[in-house]
Formats: C-alpha cells, sequence, structure tokens
C-alpha cells in the first residue's frame, strides 16, 4: 500500500510579505479537527496571487514532512525557519516524497479524493520567506517542491488521517523524472509530447508542454525564481 500520514493540515490569511509587503499567503499554520476540503481548497485557506496560486489544478499543496530536517542541515544560518508547514503548504505529509508520487495519482485524503496535476513551481516569494536570495531556485534544483491536488470528490481531513493510493494511471511519470524534464534534461521532443498527454496533468503545464513542443525552446525561469 502507498500511502503517508497526515502530520498537520495548515490554512493561512493573505499578509504583507518581505520588506514591500507583497500580499501572501504563505504563512500559514495548523488547524485543530477536521477542516473542509473542496474544489478549491481548504476552508479557510487564502491565495495572495491567484492567477499563479490556487484554483482547481492547485488547490492543495502538500510538503513532505522529510524535507525540513535537510533544509536546515544544508542552511544551517537559517535553521530556525524551517519548522514543518514553513513552505505555505496546506497537508504537511510523512512517509511519501517526491520520488514515490505520479502524475494522476488519485489518493484518499481523509474523506476526500484528490489528484496529483503538477510539482510546485517555485517562485521568488519562497526567496522572501526565508530571507535566502536564491531560496526559489534551490527548491527547484533541488526537486524537493512538494506537489498540487485537484479535488474530485470534496470531504474533510484531520491532522493524523492517511492519505492513500487508489488509483495510478501514469506509473512511469514520477515526480521526479517530471523535474528532469522540465529542469534538467535537454528538451526531448518525444518525452514531452507524452507527458502533454497524461491523464490529470494540469491545463498550466499540459501549455507548458506544448508551448516547448511549439517553439523547440525552454522558458525564461528568471521572472518566476527571481521576481
Amino acid at each position: 500500500m502507498i500511502a503517508g500520514r497526515i502530520a498537520a493540515v495548515q490554512t493561512g490569511a493573505i499578509r504583507p510579505l518581505g520588506p514591500k509587503g507583497v500580499p501572501s499567503a504563505i504563512v500559514k499554520t495548523p488547524v485543530a479537527g477536521a477542516v473542509a476540503v473542496g474544489t478549491l481548497g481548504l476552508a479557510g485557506d487564502a491565495q495572495g496571487d491567484p492567477a499563479r496560486h490556487g484554483g482547481v489544478d492547485k488547490a492543495v499543496h502538500v510538503y513532505p514532512l522529510a524535507h525540513y530536517a535537510r533544509w536546515a542541515r544544508e542552511l544551517s544560518a537559517q535553521a530556525d525557519r524551517f519548522p514543518p508547514g514553513a513552505f505555505g503548504e496546506n497537508i504537511v505529509l510523512d512517509g511519501l516524497a517526491e520520488a514515490d508520487i505520479c502524475i494522476g495519482d488519485r489518493f484518499d485524503l481523509g474523506t476526500a479524493r484528490v489528484e496529483v496535476s503538477q510539482a510546485r513551481q517555485p517562485c521568488w516569494k519562497l526567496s522572501l520567506r526565508f530571507d535566502v536570495p536564491d531560496m526559489a531556485r534551490r527548491v527547484q534544483v533541488s526537486g524537493r517542491t512538494g506537489w498540487y491536488l485537484r479535488v474530485l470528490v470534496p470531504g474533510a481531513v484531520t491532522a493524523g488521517d492517511d492519505m492513500v493510493l487508489s488509483a495510478r494511471p501514469n506509473p512511469g511519470w514520477d515526480l521526479a523524472r517530471v523535474q528532469h524534464l522540465l529542469y534538467r534534461d535537454a528538451p526531448d521532443r518525444a518525452a514531452l509530447a507524452e507527458f502533454a498527454d497524461l491523464t490529470g496533468l494540469s491545463a498550466s503545464w499540459r501549455a507548458l508542454a506544448l508551448r516547448r513542443l511549439e517553439s523547440g525552446a525552454v522558458e525564461d525561469w528568471a521572472p518566476r525564481l527571481s521576481g
């Protein structure tokens, strides 16, 4: 059985981030008890930039608990900035990481049914959050991004629940492979075409793959990573 244990459920409100007070809901706090899970995310949660965050394909963000200890070791001067939940995720998950998760995977999350749509694409707000100028790029290069879920069947989730795999339509497309394709490998037209056709893939990542196929070029990451 492929499953992880939910260490924390988190929500957050929009508040100023960084010296310029950029609106963001990346600061989230644990919620006790059952939290409703709807098609647009968790009850009581918000997104500071709804054009790029949230929506049906990015309703719930999951981040692996195991990554925090490694970040604290790698960035020891900022170790106190890496308590579980610091990446703005809704679900802190123990027991699974990106290499264990495939695009299109369907999970029972508490009483909800969810589907993996894409990995997180880190942006410059992470650099503000952790006061590390190149944090967004570090997250992308490391592959420790977490992932997004769309909600197929609304329900409720509580810390301590399990997230249990119920279907895997794309067993060859774990998120570690996806990240190599998008961020490390030379353009591979055959792999991009297969990727673009995956069941459950987010609309934004499908469009990204199709743009690369059309242009033969990789998009400029600087605006996303550096702001």
